[in-house]
């Protein structure tokens, strides 16, 4: 889960820098409760 946020976070950078805000915001939601999910799981 924690491999799938960063590869989400990387996936924001991405995004941010094509000036898709919108859709940035919801990835970065997302990679930050995969992230959240990995640590607690583990």
């Amino acid at each position: 889960m924690v491999f799938i946020g960063l590869f989400m976070a990387g996936g924001v950078f991405s995004l941010f820098k094509q000036g898709l805000k919108v859709f940035a915001a919801l990835v970065g939601v997302g990679a930050v409760l995969a992230i959240t999910a990995g640590v607690l799981w583990w």
